[in-house]
């Protein structure tokens, strides 16, 4: 029988977990379930938000906190509370007013701990919210939006899919090169931003990491060996500093990590399966 007692396993949610079309394969469903009944602690290090967080929750095995907004928060599910959070230090409203004068070709998202809001309405971001069953509202100005944690800039909606937003033309993603630089400019100083798609800029309060979210995590379990899985530049920090980090085949920084099969395939039952017990054993 294998003990997983010393790990900590964080994994990516979209083309991670998940395959491109957004399903979850029940081979990884069936590794993970079998990696926590053997000790592991498990859990989901994401940018999605808790209402969008929702759609998984009854579906994925955890039991330890999820990470969210790319290490913004962690919460936990049994208790339906944050664990920790780190707001942006920013007053909202002025900051949206001033993304929206930014980039007014963008689309700009607040993702609050009840819903996504949008400033300001957009049906192409309505579509993609429901399809996602996230709970969402366009806010009026002003409004209290709760907790600061996050907001990000999308590109055209073409369709209500998280993979359309991971593509684009060449002019498009020209255009997110240059939005990405300027929102670094306006708001690095008291902002991490991050470039979670092709075509997804996700700005966080000034420190915030994936790593240091699941480095914290880590901590607090009592676990020692901390292992994570992911395929985009919004998991780079936490792959650089896991002590073991693996990428789908298919992934976006597949070549920058040992990489394991396709998302599509099950990619994080490899790591379970086949690669943790190999770490365990250096450690015999």
């Amino acid at each position: 029988m294998k003990d997983f007692s010393d790990v900590l396993l964080t994994v990516d949610y979209d083309r991670t977990l998940t395959a491109p079309d957004s399903t979850i394969p029940e081979r990884n469903l069936e590794a993970i379930r079998y990696f926590i009944e053997q000790g592991g602690a498990f859990t989901v290090n994401t940018g999605r938000s808790v209402p969008m967080a929702r759609s998984f929750m009854d579906i994925v095995p955890v039991n330890a906190p999820l990470l969210l907004y790319n290490g913004s928060a962690a919460y936990d599910t049994r208790a339906n509370r944050l664990e920790f959070c780190h707001e942006i230090p920013l007053d909202l409203w002025q900051t949206v007013n001033a993304a929206r004068k930014l980039l007014p070709d963008l689309n700009v998202e607040v993702q609050g701990l009840d819903a996504h809001y949008a400033c300001p309405p957009n049906p192409g971001w309505e579509a993609f919210c429901r399809r996602q069953h996230c709970a969402c509202k366009f806010a009026q100005p002003g409004e209290d939006l709760g907790a600061f944690l996050k907001f990000s800039f999308y590109g055209r909606f073409k369709d209500d899919t998280v993979s359309s937003l991971f593509e684009g033309t060449p002019e498009e993603l020209h255009r997110m090169d240059e939005a990405e630089a300027l929102v670094r400019q306006a708001f690095g100083a008291h902002c991490e931003v991050f470039r979670a798609g092709a075509r997804i800029i996700d700005v966080h309060a000034k420190g915030v990491s994936k790593a240091r979210s699941a480095r914290e995590l880590l901590h607090r379990l009592g676990r020692s060996i901390l292992v994570c899985v992911g395929d985009a530049e919004n998991d780079l920090s936490m792959m650089k500093d896991a002590d073991y980090a693996y990428a789908p085949a298919d992934g976006y920084i597949a070549g920058q990590f040992e990489t394991v099969c396709k998302c599509a395939d099950g990619a994080v039952a490899d790591v379970i399966y086949e690669k943790i017990p190999g770490i365990l054993k250096n450690f015999g």
